[in-house]
């Protein structure tokens, strides 16, 4: 028995409607021929059933004839130190900074000294400057 004979699952089908809707959205195909394939997708049996479904379409390869190859993960720069990853450090510390600013011009404006709220914003910045220290303190040992 070949590939033609092999029954077809419900992803299978569910996988060709998908591209099939795709065409119809993209305009490749009208709605009556969109019909017609997507009965016969869902009343498929075996993947010879499923395979002329898609030949006829551009940007689409029956799955027989792709040929996938697995994605390699970027590899980092080795002369990278820990200055590249400084996470969310420098972006809280920019937004302390704006915070810190604008009290200082609302407390002139006013004529007194309010309360010092941009001191909350610190508060994950020192959360992320202990977790960079403890991730050094780890990659030491």
């Amino acid at each position: 028995m070949g590939r033609e004979g092999m029954r077809a699952g419900d992803a299978d089908r569910e996988r060709v409607a998908d591209q099939l809707k795709s065409a119809l959205d993209e305009g490749r195909l009208d709605l009556g021929e969109y019909d017609e394939r997507i009965q016969k997708a869902y009343g498929a049996k075996t993947y010879g059933d499923l395979d002329g479904l898609l030949d006829d379409l551009p940007g689409v390869v029956p799955v027989h004839k792709a040929q996938l190859r697995p994605m390699q993960p970027p590899h980092p720069d080795p002369g990278a130190g820990p200055q590249e990853n400084r996470g969310g450090v420098q972006p809280a510390i920019g937004i302390f900074v704006l915070c810190t600013i604008i009290w200082g011009i609302t407390s002139l404006a006013s004529g007194e000294a309010y309360y010092f709220w941009p001191a909350w914003v610190l508060i994950p910045v020192a959360f992320a400057v202990l977790a960079r220290l403890g991730d050094r303190n780890n990659r030491r040992h």
